[in-house]
C-alpha cells in the first residue's frame, strides 16, 4: 500500500518565520526528517549538500530560495529587491554546475524581478513567491505528463533497470525515471525494478528501494557492477534513467555510471530511456562534450556512507570522484518528456518537442 510522503521541497509559514521546506535526504532511509532553511546560506548548503538533489528538485529549490531571500531581506524598496534577487541567483549558481535546471529556474525568477519594477516591495514579495511556486506545481504537473507518455513504452511484466534516484524525491513530486514506472504500476503491468545501487553516495540502494518500497513497487537492489551481466542473462527488458541536462544533439549528462550501462544496453540490446521534463534541455550546448562536470570530495568514495571512523580507501589515496558522465545520443532509444517521446534523431524530434511548449530549454549554461 502507498504510504503518503510530505513534499521534497516546499514554501513553509513556521513559527520562526517563512522558511524553504524540503526532506533531508541525507538521513534516509533510516530517519524521514524535514530540515526548514530560513536563511539562504542555509537552502545552498542544502543543495552542495545533497540534502536536496535531482535537477528538477534543485530548480525548485533555487527558485524558493530566491523568494526566502526577498522574504527575509530588511530592502525597504524594490530597487534594493532586484539586487537582493541578482545576488541570490549569484550564490544558488554556484552551488552545482552540472544541473541546467538550476539556472533555468533562477532565469524565470531573475526575468519576473526584471518585468515587476513598478511593483511596491510587499507585492513585489508575493509575486516572486508565487512564481516560485509556480514553478514547483508546474514540476509536478510535467512529471505526472512524463509518466502518461511513458507508460507506452513498458511492456506487461517487464523487467526494468534503472540508476541512481530520478523520483519523487528528485523532483517537486512523483518523478521522471520513476514517474514511468509508477505510471506502470498504476496500470497493472505487474514490473519488476532492478535498482543499481549507485556508488559512491547510494541513491539507488538508500533513495530508490525506499521510494519503491513506500509504493509497494517490486524492486530488488543490485551492485552497480551487476547490471551487464543481468543484461546478458536476459533478465532486463528496458533501462529508464532520468537526466540533469541535455543538449541540443541529445547528449545525456546523467549520475556517474550511467554511460557504463548504456553501452551495456547497447551490447545486449535493450532499450535505453531517458525521462526528463523539457527545463532540462540546454540547446546552447551543441553536445555533451561541452556540460561541465561537477568534481566532488574525495571523501564520499573514501568513506561508504560518511562513515569517517572506518575508511574503505589507504590513506592519502588519490581519489578521482565527477558527480555525472554523458550518454551519446546515439545510444538512447528515446527521450521521453512531457510532451511526447523523442526518438532517433534525437537532436531533431527534440527540437519539435520543444517548440511545443516556450519555457524549453535552457539559454544559459553559465
Amino acid at each position: 500500500m502507498a504510504t503518503a510522503m510530505p513534499p521534497t521541497v516546499c514554501w513553509a509559514q513556521t513559527r520562526a518565520g517563512p522558511a524553504v521546506r524540503l526532506i533531508d535526504q541525507t538521513l534516509l532511509p533510516g530517519e524521514l526528517v524535514l530540515k526548514d532553511c530560513y536563511v539562504l546560506e542555509e537552502v545552498c548548503e542544502a543543495i552542495k549538500s545533497l540534502r536536496v538533489r535531482g535537477a528538477p528538485a534543485i530548480g525548485c529549490s533555487a527558485a524558493l530560495g530566491v523568494a526566502l531571500a526577498v522574504y527575509t531581506s530588511g530592502a525597504d524598496s524594490t530597487s534594493e529587491l532586484i539586487s537582493v534577487v541578482e545576488a541570490a541567483a549569484e550564490q544558488l549558481a554556484a552551488t552545482r554546475p552540472t544541473a541546467v535546471n538550476l539556472f533555468w529556474a533562477l532565469e524565470r525568477m531573475r526575468q519576473l524581478a526584471q518585468q515587476s519594477t513598478d511593483l511596491p516591495p510587499e507585492d513585489f514579495r508575493q509575486v516572486l513567491l508565487e512564481e516560485a511556486q509556480g514553478i514547483v506545481d508546474d514540476d509536478l504537473d510535467r512529471c505526472r505528463r512524463i509518466g502518461q507518455h511513458g507508460v507506452e513504452l513498458i511492456a506487461k511484466g517487464a523487467n526494468i533497470l534503472t540508476h541512481c534516484n530520478a523520483g519523487a524525491l528528485a523532483t517537486a513530486g512523483y518523478g521522471t525515471a520513476l514517474g514511468v514506472i509508477r505510471a506502470a504500476h498504476q496500470q497493472s503491468k505487474d514490473i519488476h525494478v532492478w535498482v543499481d545501487e549507485t556508488r559512491p553516495l547510494l541513491q539507488g540502494a538508500r533513495l530508490t528501494a525506499w521510494e519503491l518500497e513506500q509504493e509497494g513497487i517490486p524492486c530488488t537492489v543490485i551492485c552497480d557492477s551487476a547490471a551487464a551481466s543481468l543484461m546478458q542473462a536476459g533478465q532486463v527488458d528496458c533501462v529508464v534513467v532520468g537526466a540533469d541536462r541535455i543538449t541540443a544533439n541529445g547528449d545525456v549528462a546523467n549520475k556517474i555510471g550511467t554511460y557504463a550501462i548504456a553501452v551495456a544496453a547497447a551490447r545486449h540490446e535493450v532499450p535505453f530511456y531517458v525521462a526528463a521534463p523539457l527545463s532540462t534541455l540546454d540547446f546552447s550546448l551543441a553536445s555533451g562534450q561541452e556540460i561541465p562536470i561537477e568534481q566532488r570530495s574525495s571523501e564520499e568514495v573514501c568513506y561508504l556512507a560518511g562513515r569517517v571512523a572506518d575508511p574503505i580507501c589507504p590513506e592519502g589515496a588519490d581519489v578521482y570522484n565527477p558527480a555525472f558522465d554523458v550518454t551519446p545520443a546515439e545510444l538512447i532509444a528515446a527521450i521521453i518528456t512531457e510532451v511526447g517521446v523523442a526518438r532517433q534523431p534525437l537532436a531533431a524530434s527534440l527540437a519539435g518537442l520543444s517548440s511545443e511548449d516556450s519555457s524549453a530549454g535552457c539559454c544559459s549554461s553559465s
